[in-house]
């Protein structure tokens, strides 16, 4: 049993990036897709593919850029859960790298959570 699969899943690729590889496979979520879904609309992933072989494996196949990701952080985590307003949203790397939010409009950057004007959980940064 898994306590806390985004946390897994960022370790993955964490892994995938530091072994050089272009790929990498873990189980799917909504929430883990939405954090691609981020992740390749701010250009640090090539693409992401959802791939269901049954309905109890389901996985998301990452390919990932050659060096476009330096490093990544979890900051939420299932122990000490932090929530921050469009306003307390921590800057990665002055302004260089993104935060990843889940808000009640879905998983956004913090660049479209601040134009947005909502808030939410801050899951993980990315540069």
């Amino acid at each position: 049993m898994m306590t806390d699969p985004v946390s897994d899943m960022l370790t993955r690729m964490r892994n995938a990036i530091h072994a050089g590889h272009d790929r990498v496979d873990f189980p799917a979520s909504k929430l883990k897709a939405g954090i691609c879904k981020v992740l390749k609309d701010e250009g640090y992933i090539r693409s992401f593919k959802i791939i269901a072989k049954s309905p109890s494996d389901i996985k998301i196949k990452v390919l990932l850029k050659e060096d476009a990701i330096a490093g990544l952080k979890r900051f939420s985590r299932p122990g000490l859960r932090q929530y921050r307003g469009y306003n307390d949203v921590p800057r990665v790397i002055s302004g260089l790298g993104t935060c990843v939010i889940s808000t009640s409009q879905g998983v956004l950057s913090d660049r479209e959570a601040k134009k947005r004007k909502v808030g939410g959980e801050v899951l993980c940064s990315v540069w």
